[in-house]
């Protein structure tokens, strides 16, 4: 696969988000799609429809969600993208998420996606304090 077809993808997919075109956001993934979320493996689901009714509730709940790949590297099918969304939330809280999506591609649709985009964490906690609450049961010892 040349990196043409990756950049392609990967530009319709930001476009149709940023958009809020659901039909096109759709039409950049094959109906037997598998999403794999290995930092949240009960996030795991498999489907076309399934992005529908994911993007279909962001879209409203989220109604100015802009998406920019930020880089990206393909080898064969394979396609390595860094992501930053943005918008408002309905409740008028910022909505940040920033990531990694690794996809497959069949032809100009993504087959397959391991995510491992995360909401942006606001916590103050330098380095030290993260660390150390990621490393001692109930935080600091």
């Amino acid at each position: 696969m040349s990196s043409d077809l990756a950049g392609t993808f990967l530009h319709r997919l930001s476009a149709a988000t940023t958009a809020h075109d659901l039909d096109a956001l759709v039409d950049c993934f094959t109906e037997d799609y598998h999403s794999e979320a290995p930092t949240h493996p009960a996030r795991s689901f498999t489907g076309a429809e399934r992005v529908r009714a994911n993007w279909r509730q962001i879209f409203e709940f989220v109604p100015d969600i802009r998406a920019t790949v930020t880089a990206w590297a393909a080898d064969g099918t394979t396609v390595w993208s860094e992501w930053d969304m943005e918008g408002t939330r309905r409740d008028g809280t910022a909505h940040r998420a920033r990531g990694v999506i690794v996809f497959g591609l069949s032809g100009p649709r993504a087959s397959w996606a391991r995510f491992y985009l995360e909401l942006v964490d606001e916590d103050p906690a330098t380095i030290t304090e993260a660390v150390r609450n990621q490393v001692h049961a109930g935080g600091a010892p």
